[in-house]
């Protein structure tokens, strides 16, 4: 006897068409955002019904969870840069900061040496000294004797030979620079301090009226010209430039920090 399949709406699915609904609703349902598989009832007791691997398909990472990953990255990816130009502009000002910091101690250096410079040129400028280096006074001042029109040594003598280096006691200007009578050869300073101190008996002069001259400057060498017995300098500190205003010479060099 032969059967036919019962046509109509009851009848049953097969097998295959129950398998490819429930392969199409997995499909579906992966589009909605949800990752796996999924069988229904009927497939699950069906032994025989086929794997996920067995279908062809793989397991789908929804959109939204792969668009959050990558939105995270970005984010990341942005947070690294901001930190490193973060870090990178406080290298860059910390290095600049060093710079100014190096550059101001320098200049402050400079100034400083600059400023060393200066106080020991101002000082050297206001210092004195002995009229011939290493020499001592031979005859005192206002020692009395013939040798002297006014009967007593206006001045003192240091001791030194012929062509000995004479220099300036301390800085001033020039008044008088040639023959001076019993002086013989002189020089006549007006100093800073406005005394004045004279330099006798030279073999030759070095400087002229007029002129600057500052502490140890050379002035003129030692000889015997004018009223002399021999080779010697005669000093003379004065309150003016003239002859007979003389004071004493050694206390003179003593209160500018002279030691004789």
């Amino acid at each position: 006897m032969a059967f036919t399949r019962a046509t109509g709406k009851h009848r049953a699915p097969s097998r295959l068409t129950r398998r490819s609904a429930n392969l199409a609703g997995v499909a579906a349902l992966a589009t909605t955002g949800v990752v796996g598989t999924f069988a229904s009832p009927a497939l699950a007791a069906d032994t025989g019904a086929p794997s996920v691997e067995d279908t062809g398909l793989t397991p789908i990472v929804t959109v939204g969870s792969l668009a959050d990953e990558i939105a995270d990255q970005a984010a990341a990816q942005k947070q690294e840069a901001e930190e490193a130009a973060a870090k990178a502009r406080a290298r860059a000002k910390a290095e600049a900061e060093a710079k100014r910091k190096a550059e101001a101690r320098a200049e402050a250096a400079r100034e400083a040496k600059e400023r060393a410079a200066r106080e020991a040129e101002r000082k050297r400028l206001n210092s004195y000294r002995l009229p011939v280096a290493g020499s001592f006074v031979t005859t005192g001042y206002k020692t009395g004797g013939a040798l002297w029109s006014s009967g007593s040594h206006s001045g003192v003598d240091f001791r030194a030979a012929s062509g000995s280096s004479v220099v300036a006691v301390g800085s001033g200007t020039v008044v008088e620079a040639g023959w001076g009578g019993a002086y013989g050869n002189n020089i006549v300073i007006r100093m800073n301090d406005g005394t004045y101190t004279q330099y006798g008996h030279l073999s030759s002069i070095g400087v002229f009226v007029g002129q600057r001259v500052t502490p140890g400057q050379q002035i003129g060498l030692v000889g015997s010209t004018g009223n002399s017995t021999g080779p010697h300098l005669h000093f003379e500190a004065r309150t003016t430039p003239e002859y007979g205003s003389d004071i004493d010479p050694v206390a003179y060099l003593r209160s500018h920090g002279v030691s004789i």
